[in-house]
């Protein structure tokens, strides 16, 4: 792009208008938030979720555990089980490792596998993976179990790695190791979510390189369904406890600029529990999803940061003038092909939604929250 950068309001413009030949359809994902477990072998500068086996909140849910969330979350409305958990925690501590081996597990994703069967054996909800790094392998066995995966590339700075940088005590978090399993998802034709990470070091151009890399990797092989804007929040606890936030108008140009970058075809989200009450600010930056809601469970990820009422954000959404639709963890455009379904999980997907791939209206249990 030639000529001095655009002023905010302009790029703001830009981008909502090329949101805007999607359609003015905003969508949202009713989920529980499954925390399979918080041990990770990675201690990252910003995160509050890991822990280490002994400390307060230190968990790894039991199978009974997790069915019996994923069946009160569907009572409630919800469809997506969000299981999210650290990278390897196997890797690191042999208390999980013991847990694994009672449990006839060599590693956390072969547990994982068999808690998401179980999921879809005794709950109405699909899994939704966020395991960090996976080979191949590992994909292709997820894949038979959940309906769509995550990984946050979060950036492509390698000077995140460095003595002092976020990611300095984060083997998994090199970023051409993250930018692997996203091609490898893309290979498998796994419907994909990403994101980068916005005010943890790095400079407004890497996150440019990152929402670059991300749309190099989609226009190869059609699989990201959506891309996360994410501001990073200061907690009391962690060691960037100090560092400062990105304004509002930080998160608005890098959405913008994510919308501008990214395909038409590519969904775009910021997490509006980490900006409340600015959501007609989101919507103009080029914004068209939500992310998952929860009726049950909080962001275990940011605990302090509550998710907004669904009627809430259905106001504003429709006086922004859009029409607030519930879909999948699988998007709309993803539902509708059998290649990007598992073979085992698509008469489930196909029976709750419509013709555009949306969830099927009306759904009265969520017009409550």
């Amino acid at each position: 792009m030639e000529g001095p950068p655009a002023g905010l309001d302009d790029l703001l413009a830009r981008a909502a208008q090329a949101r805007d030949t999607r359609g003015r359809v905003v969508t949202f994902s009713a989920k529980v938030f499954v925390p399979l477990t918080t041990l990770c072998r990675d201690d990252c500068g910003y995160c509050t979720f890991r822990r280490d086996p002994g400390q307060p909140g230190a968990h790894t849910m039991t199978p009974d555990e997790v069915i019996a969330l994923c069946q009160a979350g569907g009572r409630l409305g919800a469809k997506e089980a969000l299981f999210s958990l650290g990278d390897r925690p196997e890797a690191r501590f042999p208390e999980h490792r013991e847990f694994l081996k009672a449990r006839g597990h060599r590693t956390t994703l072969s547990y994982l596998k068999a808690v998401c069967a179980a999921t879809l054996a005794e709950s109405g909800l699909l899994p939704h993976v966020n395991p960090g790094l996976m080979a191949e392998r590992d994909l292709a066995a997820l894949r038979e179990v959940s309906v769509s995966m995550g990984l946050m590339l979060e950036t492509t700075s390698e000077r995140l790695l460095a003595p002092g940088g976020a990611h300095h005590r984060a083997p998994d978090k090199v970023p051409r190791r993250r930018l692997k399993t996203i091609e490898l998802a893309g290979k498998l034709s796994i419907p994909f979510t990403t994101g980068i990470l916005i005010g943890i070091g790095e400079t407004p151009r890497e996150r440019a390189d990152a929402l670059v890399a991300i749309r190099d990797l989609h226009e190869r092989y059609g699989h990201v369904q959506e891309v996360i804007v994410q501001n990073f929040r200061a907690k009391s606890l962690i060691p960037m406890k100090d560092a400062p936030e990105p304004t509002l108008d930080e998160l608005l140009r890098a959405l913008a600029v994510a919308r501008l970058v990214l395909p038409p075809d590519v969904s775009l989200q910021a997490p509006p529990n980490l900006s409340p009450r600015v959501y007609p600010r989101l919507l103009a930056a080029g914004l068209n999803d939500w992310g998952g809601i929860s009726p049950l469970t909080p962001d275990h990820i940011n605990p302090e940061k509550p998710w907004p009422g669904l009627a809430e954000l259905r106001r504003a959404s429709e006086a922004a003038g859009f029409v607030f639709r519930e879909r999948l963890a699988v998007y709309p455009a993803f539902a509708t092909r059998p290649e990007f379904v598992d073979e085992t999980l698509r008469a489930r997907v196909a029976a709750l939604i419509d013709g555009h791939g949306l969830v099927r209206e009306p759904h009265e249990h969520w017009r409550r929250w």
